[in-house]
C-alpha cells in the first residue's frame, strides 16, 4: 500500500498538536487554581519571580511557563528570560466574570475525561451514563464555560431580542428556567430584573444545593428560588417566561420537556432557547466549535440522553431544525432564531 508523504505528515502535525492541546489541558487548569496567571498579568516575570509571587515551587513553574509560551498561551522574552501575559491572553485566562474565560473549559473537559472508563464500556453496551455520575469538575467547569458568554449576552441582546418580554420582567414577571444547573443564569437574570420572581429546576440535587447557596450569596433569596425537578415534570405556573441554557439537547425526552413547558406557560408567554451552535448538517460543523462541541457530546451528552427514557439523543450539534420541530409537535405555533454567538444560538418559541 503506498502512502501520500505529504498527507501522512499533514496528519502527524495534527496529531502532535492535539496531544499536546491534550497534556496542556492540566497545565491551563493549574494556572488558574495557582493563580499563575492573575499573577503574570501584573507584568513581565521570571519563573522565580512568579513562583515567589504565587508560592510555588520556581522549578516547576519554570517548566509549566515553558510549555504555556510554547502552546501561545503566554509571551516569552529571551534576552531576559521573563514571560508576560498580552492583554489579550489576559483577558481571557484571568477574569472569571469577563465575556470569555477560557480555563472553565479545560476544567469542564478534564472532568469528562475522567470518565472514559464508563463511556468506553458505554459505547460497548449502548447504555447511558447520567450527567450526575461525571466528576465534580464538569458541573464546576460547565458553568464557568458558559457563564461568561452568558453574561456578556443574556440581559444586553438575548432577553431584548425576543417580543415584548424585556418589558415584562421590568415590570414583573414569573420565571422557570429550566435545567439550571448551579444557577448561574437564573441569578443573572434576577439581578438585571429585580421586579420579577424566577424559579430554577434541575434534576439534579447537587446542582441545585449549590444554586440555592449562590442566591443566598447574592441576597436573592426573596425574588429565587430552586427545586429539584426534571424538565418533564416542573411545576407552578403560569408564567410569562421559561428559559432553557444548552440543556435540551442533553435530554432523553426533549418533547416531554417541550410539552411541560407549553403547559405551564401563560397564553401570552415565551420559551426562550439557548443551545449550542450548530449547521444544519454534519458537513456544517466540520469546524474547530463543531469539533469541541462534538467532543463534549460523546462524553456527556449524548451519554445523559441515552440515561433516561424518551428515545432521543439529539447531541450538541443538533441544529435549529431539529429543535424547530419539537416546538412544534408541543403545540408551538410560533418559532424564530433571535439571536447568535460563536457558541450559542437563540431561539423564541410562542404558543
Amino acid at each position: 500500500m503506498a502512502l501520500d508523504e505529504g498527507r501522512l505528515m499533514a496528519f502527524l502535525n495534527t496529531f502532535v498538536g492535539d496531544l499536546g492541546a491534550t497534556m496542556a489541558a492540566g497545565s491551563i487548569v493549574i494556572g488558574d487554581k495557582l493563580g499563575l496567571y492573575k499573577a503574570l498579568a501584573a507584568g513581565a516575570q521570571s519563573p522565580h519571580e512568579l513562583a515567589a509571587t504565587t508560592g510555588t515551587s520556581p522549578r516547576y513553574v519554570e517548566e509549566w511557563l515553558r510549555g504555556q509560551a510554547a502552546g501561545g498561551y503566554v509571551q516569552h522574552d529571551a534576552p531576559t528570560g521573563t514571560y508576560r501575559l498580552t492583554e489579550e491572553q489576559a483577558f481571557a485566562l484571568t477574569d472569571p466574570d469577563g465575556p470569555v474565560f477560557v480555563p472553565g473549559a479545560f476544567q469542564l473537559a478534564l472532568g469528562a475525561l475522567k470518565a472514559e472508563p464508563e463511556i468506553t464500556e458505554a459505547f460497548r453496551t449502548g447504555e447511558g451514563v447520567g450527567w450526575h455520575r461525571h466528576d465534580g469538575d464538569v458541573f464546576a467547569g460547565c458553568e464557568r464555560f458558559f457563564r461568561p458568554g452568558y453574561g456578556a449576552n443574556l440581559v444586553s441582546s438575548w432577553l431584548p431580542a425576543l417580543d415584548g418580554v424585556e418589558d415584562k420582567l421590568r415590570t414583573g414577571a414569573r420565571v422557570a428556567d429550566v435545567g439550571c444547573g448551579h444557577g448561574a443564569s437564573t441569578t443573572l437574570m434576577a439581578r438585571a430584573f429585580p421586579a420579577s420572581m424566577f424559579v430554577g429546576s434541575d434534576y439534579h440535587d447537587a446542582s441545585v444545593d449549590q444554586a440555592r447557596e449562590r442566591a443566598e450569596h447574592l441576597g436573592l433569596a426573596t425574588s429565587v428560588r430552586f427545586t429539584v425537578a426534571p424538565a418533564q415534570s416542573f411545576a407552578g405556573g403560569p408564567y410569562d417566561l421559561v428559559t432553557t441554557f444548552d440543556a435540551l439537547h442533553d435530554m432523553g425526552d426533549p418533547l416531554g420537556a417541550a410539552v411541560n413547558i407549553r403547559s405551564q406557560l401563560a397564553d401570552d408567554g415565551t420559551w426562550m432557547i439557548v443551545e449550542p451552535a450548530a449547521g444544519a448538517s454534519v458537513a456544517d460543523n466540520l469546524n474547530p466549535v463543531g469539533r469541541v462541541y462534538y467532543s463534549f457530546s460523546t462524553f456527556l451528552c449524548v451519554p445523559n440522553a441515552l440515561s433516561q427514557e424518551g428515545g432521543y439523543s439529539l447531541g450538541a450539534q443538533a441544529g435549529e431544525e431539529p429543535i424547530r420541530r419539537l416546538a412544534a409537535d408541543a403545540g408551538f405555533t410560533r418559532f424564530r432564531r433571535v439571536a447568535a454567538t460563536p457558541f450559542n444560538l437563540v431561539y423564541e418559541a410562542r404558543p
